[in-house]
Formats: C-alpha cells, structure tokens, sequence
C-alpha cells in the first residue's frame, strides 16, 4: 500500500485491523452492545434467521448478552423458551397482543396486578376483546365464567395487595378439563404472573401453565435499579408467537439492565430465603399489636388461601418471599394510617419490591375490586416490601411508628 493508499485516521481508527485474542473467561458475562451486527458476507446474511439464537441478525432479535439472561431465565422458571422486555408491564402486554384478537375473552383473577386489569379494560377493549373477572379465590367461578371465547386466563399467585393464595391447582384442572372440550384451532392460553413466586417459590410448569411472566424488576435485580420483564414458555410454537409480536413491536432491553440481573441472579436464592424469614417475623409479630385486625400472608395459617400455599408451596421448601399486607383497625381515620406511614423510617414509601431496602404503601381497596370479598376483614389495608435490614431494627421501626399513630388519635 502506497501512502497515497493510506486511509485516513478518521478511517483507520474506524476500521483499525487490531482485534484482541479469544479466550479471556472471568465470573461476569461480558456485555455485548449494538443494534448493527456485522456480517461476513452475503451468504452469511441470507442464511441467518432472527428467530434463531444460532447466529445474531440485529440488536433487538438477541446479543450474547440477552441470550444468556434467557437461557437462565428458562432454568429458573423450569422453562425452554424466554424473551425479554422492558418492564413486567411489557411483559404481561406481549402475552396479551400475541394471542388475542377482536372478539376474543380474556378472564382475570379480581386481585390481579393493577396495570395488567387497566390495560385489559383500555387498550384491549378498544379492540374489541372483551374480559370478566372471576373471584380468585373460588375456582369454581372461574370455571363456570369459561365459554367458546375465552382464549386466555390469568392466574395470580398470591393476588396483586392483598395476598390470598388461589386454588392453583382446581384452577388449572379445571380450565383444561374445559379446553379439553374445544378444537385444536382455539387453544386456551393459561398464563401465570410468576413474579412473587420468582421460580423459587414452586415451579409454574409443573402446575400446568402455559406462559410464565415475571417482571425481572423485582427479585431477580434485586437493586430496586432496573425495569425488566420475561416471558417464559415450554411450547415452541406458541413462543414463536410471542417472539413474533415481541419483534414486531420493537421491544428491546439494555445491555447493562441484562448484565445487571445476570451479576444478581447468583445471589437471588440467598435475598429471596433472608427476606421470606424476614417478613414472617414481622408478619407474626404485627398479627400481635392490637391496631392490626388482619395480617395477609400466605405462610401464615389464618391468612386467605393458607391451604393452597401449602399444596403448591411447601413441596418446593415452603418459601413464601419478602411480602405482606396488614389490615389496621377500621376505626382508625386516614390520618392515622398515613401518620403510621410518615412515621416509618427504615421502611420507604414506595412502589415495587424485592429489592434491599424495605418499603411500605398504604392502598383504598375501594375500586380496586369489582367482586365482593368475604377472606378480608374491614380495615386500612397497608403493603410491606421487607427488604435487607436487620429484622429487629424493621420491628422497632414498625413498633414507633405504631405508637406515633395512635398518639394521633
């Protein structure tokens, strides 16, 4: 090459011939960054297929990064195909728009997650898929609420605030008994928002479904830093269906959001154990202060659903995470409960959970239930997130604040 043939800097530092040698391994994935990726030549291109994790076409269709993060996800979960998306919301979307169409129902538990019922009641709606709730603690309601156009059944366990633990089982059983009696062309799509039970808890497939959703947000990251969700399945053409809609859609997760939740899940076990202990505590303990009329947590024998819990939970070593609710005395005024709240100093004001710090949020069921429910008692229903902190010092920040509220009075 003549220096008249000398590419320019500009140029040089572009496409500088340098490339450093294979076989650096440490403990942490390497982060694989780009949308643009490089091909050999032409063949290569035209034999690459981006349903495929054989080979990389674009950013958005998979990287050695999200590859890896899936393949995990899947031995977590006990599945064999993943995808991933920028939030659980996102992820609950995708199953949505991948098997509904106008004139489709879908059937939802009363508790479910509130995001996945608002985006059911707006965006679904208005392309003329129709839904109803069923009382999630009654199996046999949801069987009966089954008909030719119910194409797709959420299952929550525990519910969405308030914690009751569905009849997984007799739900399960009795949605395929129904399907059972339907063609091959109109399969119904059970699907289980796994996030609480985070693959740790029991295994989703086991009980019979066929999607796992799981907002990577909470457990998995465990830093309360990063917004992700997954999809998990077994079935392969049903998940060429959500590959489908997930790439036509354009969704896409960051390179460091995966090495995130990658360099977390080896831990995830050990926080999920520590704060399901945690919480249990302090759920025990709250069950005995006199302003609580009510503690809502599945391990706990007086709370809704105690029995399904065990069915499906203690065969797996009984986990239950880091959550709960509580009920507080129902002649306690809004002042009150927000004083209570304000006055926490360990606990955060907060959405979200499975993070390291705990995190507490008052909710008004009022609204929030379509269907009457007789597994609550009246009260001031408050959320508690349990995070890392020494348990003693979560139940002396609890006791305090307790006691500022009711000087409140």
């Amino acid at each position: 090459m003549t220096e008249q043939d000398q590419p320019d800097l500009t140029t040089e530092l572009i496409h500088h011939a340098y490339q450093a040698p294979g076989g650096f391994a440490s403990p942490v994935m390497p982060v694989y960054k780009g949308s643009t990726v490089i091909f050999k030549d032409v063949a290569a291109l035209r034999q690459r297929d981006w349903r495929s994790r054989h080979g990389y076409t674009y950013g958005l269709h998979g990287t050695p990064t999200t590859f890896t993060l899936e393949e995990r996800l899947c031995t977590l979960e006990g599945g064999q195909q993943c995808v991933l998306l920028p939030s659980g919301l996102a992820a609950l979307a995708n199953v949505a728009l991948a098997v509904l169409k106008t004139g489709d129902e879908v059937l939802l538990p009363d508790n479910v997650y509130g995001p996945n019922k608002a985006l059911t009641e707006n965006e679904l709606a208005q392309w003329g898929i129709t839904h109803q709730y069923y009382d999630p603690m009654n199996a046999a309601d949801l069987t009966a609420r089954l008909s030719p156009r119910t194409r797709l059944v959420w299952l929550e366990a525990p519910g969405s605030v308030t914690m009751e633990f569905p009849d997984l089982l007799g739900m399960v059983q009795g949605c395929r008994q129904f399907a059972a009696s339907r063609t091959p062309a109109a399969p119904l799509i059970l699907a289980l928002d796994n996030t609480w039970g985070a693959g740790l808890a029991f295994k989703p497939f086991d009980l019979g479904v066929d999607v796992s959703v799981h907002a990577l947000t909470k457990y998995p990251s465990g830093g309360g830093d990063v917004l992700m969700g997954s999809v998990v399945t077994r079935d392969e053409a049903l998940h060429w269906r959500l590959k489908a809609t997930h790439m036509r859609m354009g969704w896409g997760v960051a390179a460091n959001d995966c090495e995130t939740i990658l360099r977390s899940l080896p831990s995830m076990a050990l926080r999920y154990q520590a704060q399901d202990a945690s919480a249990r505590h302090l759920a025990q303990w709250l069950g005995q202060q006199p302003a609580v009329v009510q503690v809502l947590h599945p391990a706990l024998p007086d709370s809704p659903g105690h029995g399904h819990w065990q069915a499906v939970c203690e065969p797996h070593g009984g986990l239950a995470a880091g959550l709960f609710s509580i009920l507080l005395d129902p002649s306690w005024t809004e002042q009150q409960v927000d004083a209570f709240c304000d006055a926490l100093q360990r606990f955060k004001i907060g959405y979200s959970w499975g993070g390291p710090i705990s995190l507490v949020m008052p909710y008004a069921l009022t609204g929030m239930r379509h269907l009457p429910t007789s597994a609550l008692k009246p009260g001031h229903l408050v959320r508690f997130s349990v995070g890392l902190e020494h348990r003693a010092d979560l139940q002396a920040d609890l006791a305090q604040a307790l006691a500022v509220a009711e000087r409140a009075a």
